[in-house]
């Protein structure tokens, strides 16, 4: 919504999940609940605290010579309660210390970018525009020195502004010296007029929005008469270094009925740049917009012009279109249906010299989902999730067919990515010269790190002489560890996979992550948490995150299970599908034989000090076990988070209608789909609820609306079940604001605890 054995047969006891009885008449307060909970905080412990002041590093983007990496980085002050952002520049010859730029010439953050190997372009907010500057870096290297050091000797000079506030998403090509960017602009596509045509919109007299079609809202903000466009401005350097920008903005896009990046979370890869074109996906804008997700690849000049559409015209969504190093074939990922933004992803691959459009990645069951063309042009490298781990693959690419196919008959080194990476997870791919690979990685243990891939040539040609199965054998060097100090001594859990037989006899995999303290054979030690995941075609993998991070919850001294039922990514296409008009069925069943298998395989838990929490699906999976007292989990207290309550209703209120009507198999009054609505409704079921459960929702949340926990609270309320209802007026369907992060981890384990807490015991 846009989470090899069977189990070991020990003496075990499963309470059934008895609700919870109370006079229906005497609704049950928990504002004024106990007040002496404290987080288990320590320089041993990694509690919600660190994780919210913890550095969050961003994306590593190598300079055009590939000697320099360049890495935004944030890092949230509790007691200036604000959000500290950095800029830093590493040298990729080495694990060296990263320069971070003087705070005194990074103005008020904004975003940075490459202009050539030494300069780095930096937009800031200006007065009511934004400023580009243009900054030297200084990288002097001696043989002594393997590393080298980075400097900024000079103060950034200023290039020129853009006439608006929201120009952000920005490439450039120094030899075509043109800059392309989006910004959202009126339907006369001017974007020199925005500032006007802004203030006579929040002076028009009312602030009524008026609707004909959809969407109205989408993710967390109301439509307005802006839409997202490309822009290219003139940035050059001449003869003597000097930097300058143009004052002519060319809407690339306008006359198109295009709309690129895609909203809500369209960024740079959802548009490329050549010396002289760009190419970009866009909703089709003869669909409507909220029902389907039908994509188009286009191709167009820098300086705008027609479009051509690249694909065929029958696909779903695309995503992450781009140039190889000439400029002369465009890859995308492409989807089949229409209507299902979790279908799987395949590679296409178009020869713009042929006009030739072929897929590349027919027959493999997995779904890449970010694409680099290597220098030469002859290989592909990719992400792609893979058993709850995102990997890094190559293919080379075949001769162009003689006319294009989705199905091209190619030999089988050409159909059999080679893994490269095995976790962590992987993403922001970059290719260098001289056989080498950018990536940034994170994992359970670690926020974004810059790694650099290298030994890719003699990969490449052994694969281009061999059709046996190849492995990968050069050096993955890790280039930056920006939290590796903060990090120490807190011994964060790697994650242990488990695998179990689930629904259909099929394998399921799951994590598990020790609290801290365990040892082995402490018979009912431990309190212990599900946690279920959104989507619900989403996995649990190794990878970081600031909100649902399960090493926090471990470290708060839970043996954390986090299982990938039914509906899960990263394990083939069907498996993927298997949770379609299905809800409420065989991720359940995969659910509870994981529960089992994990009581039966570690007696240290204490199964009579349960408890589960889940948001989006995982919020529904919450609500529909709280209804189903007999699988058993015997969980003392749940919480949702921006969860489903009642299914028909989110068929009309959500945002994106295309979701609901593929996995409800139609519209909410149509036949079939009533049926499994009435089938799979958590509120058909509020007459069991009985379990104790905090309900957390955000106001912005426009996929699930608020008013699903409030539904929900007012079940429990008037039921007598003991619940918390926690708002966030400025918050979506995640919470993104530090301080809302920190209360949202104090609720959770504030009402755990209330129940399954030691003192509760």
């Amino acid at each position: 919504m846009r989470l090899p054995y069977y189990f070991i047969f020990l003496p075990i006891v499963l309470a059934v999940q008895v609700p919870f009885k109370a006079p229906l008449s005497s609704p049950v307060t928990t504002m004024n609940a106990p007040s002496t909970f404290a987080f288990k905080e320590g320089p041993d412990v990694f509690s919600p605290k660190d994780l919210v002041e913890l550095g969050r590093p961003g994306t590593g983007v190598a300079n055009p010579a590939g000697d320099l990496v360049l890495v935004p980085y944030n890092k949230y002050s509790s007691k200036d309660k604000k959000v500290n952002r950095s800029i830093f520049v590493a040298p990729l010859a080495g694990s060296g210390r990263p320069f971070e730029i003087p705070v005194s010439l990074l103005f008020k953050g904004g975003e940075a970018f490459w202009l050539d190997g030494r300069t780095v372009a930096h937009v800031v907010e200006g007065d009511k525009k934004l400023d580009i500057y243009a900054l030297d870096i200084d990288y002097k290297k001696q043989d002594s020195d393997e590393v080298g050091t980075v400097s900024a000797p000079n103060l950034p000079t200023l290039l020129g502004s853009f006439p608006t506030t929201t120009a952000t998403n920005f490439r450039y090509s120094l030899l075509s010296g043109q800059l392309v960017f989006s910004d959202n602009v009126y339907p006369d596509g001017n974007l020199s007029a925005v500032k006007e045509q802004d203030e006579a919109w929040e002076n028009r007299g009312t602030t009524a929005l008026v609707y004909d079609t959809t969407y109205e809202r989408h993710w967390d903000t109301w439509t307005g008469p802006k839409t997202t466009s490309l822009f290219s401005v003139r940035l050059v350097q001449d003869p003597d270094h000097k930097w300058h920008f143009g004052s002519q903005f060319t809407n690339i896009l306008k006359g198109t009925g295009h709309s690129c990046p895609v909203e809500p979370f369209g960024g740079t890869d959802d548009f490329d740049i050549s010396t002289s074109q760009v190419v970009y996906t866009a909703k089709d804008p003869d669909l409507p917009p909220a029902w389907h997700t039908k994509q188009n690849v286009y191709i167009i000049d820098i300086l705008g012009g027609k479009p051509r559409e690249l694909t065929s015209g029958k696909q779903g969504a695309t995503h992450n279109p781009v140039f190889n190093k000439d400029g002369s074939k465009v890859a995308w990922l492409e989807l089949d249906l229409d209507g299902y933004e979790s279908d799987r992803a395949k590679i296409v691959i178009y020869d713009l010299k042929k006009d030739v459009r072929y897929t590349l990645t027919q027959q493999w069951d997995r779904s890449p989902d970010s694409l680099a063309f290597s220098k030469t042009g002859e290989f592909i490298y990719f992400t792609a999730g893979d058993n709850a781990r995102v990997k890094v693959f190559v293919l080379p690419l075949p001769p162009t067919p003689s006319k294009s196919t989705t199905d091209p008959d190619l030999d089988t080194k050409y159909v059999s990515p080679v893994a490269i990476t095995d976790g962590p997870a992987a993403g922001g791919l970059q290719s260098l010269y001289y056989g080498r690979l950018l990536i940034t990685q994170s994992s359970y243990t670690s926020p974004n790190d810059v790694f650099l891939v290298s030994g890719l040539k003699d990969l490449e040609s052994e694969i281009g002489r061999s059709d046996t199965l190849i492995t990968f054998s050069g050096e993955i060097k890790q280039i930056t560890r920006f939290t590796e100090n903060d990090l120490k001594g807190k011994n964060l859990s790697k994650g242990e996979s488990i695998w179990f037989k689930g629904a259909e006899d099929k394998n399921i995999q799951g994590w598990i992550l020790k609290p801290k303290g365990w040892k082995e054979g402490e018979t009912k030690k431990w309190p212990v948490v599900l946690l279920i995941h959104g989507g619900p075609q989403s996995a649990w993998e190794d990878q970081w995150s600031t909100r649902w991070n399960p090493n926090i919850f471990a470290q708060q001294g839970y043996f954390s299970v986090l299982i990938n039922p039914t509906g899960s990514t990263t394990f083939g296409q069907e498996f993927t599908d298997g949770i379609t008009e299905d809800w409420g069925g065989k991720p359940f069943v995969d659910l509870q034989k994981g529960w089992k298998y994990v009581l039966n395989t570690y007696p240290e838990i204490d199964p009579d000090r349960a408890v589960a929490a889940g948001a989006s699906w995982g919020g529904y999976a919450v609500n529909w076990i709280q209804g189903h007292p007999e699988y058993e989990f015997n969980f003392k207290a749940l919480v949702c988070h921006d969860g489903v309550f009642d299914s028909n209703y989110n068929g009309f209120s959500t945002d994106e209608l295309f979701f609901f009507n593929h996995d409800w198999a139609g519209r909410p009054w149509e036949k079939k789909s009533k049926e499994i609505i009435d089938k799979y409704n958590p509120s058909n079921f509020v007459h069991k609820w009985g379990t104790p459960q905090l309900l957390i929702h955000g106001s912005k949340d426009y996929r699930l609306a608020e008013t699903e926990s409030i539904g929900a609270f007012h079940a429990l309320q008037q039921r007598g079940v003991p619940s918390r209802l926690v708002i966030f007026p400025d918050e979506n369907h995640w919470v993104l604001n530090h301080g809302n992060s920190l209360k949202w981890h104090y609720e959770v384990f504030r009402w755990f605890d209330q129940f399954v807490g030691e003192k509760s015991t």
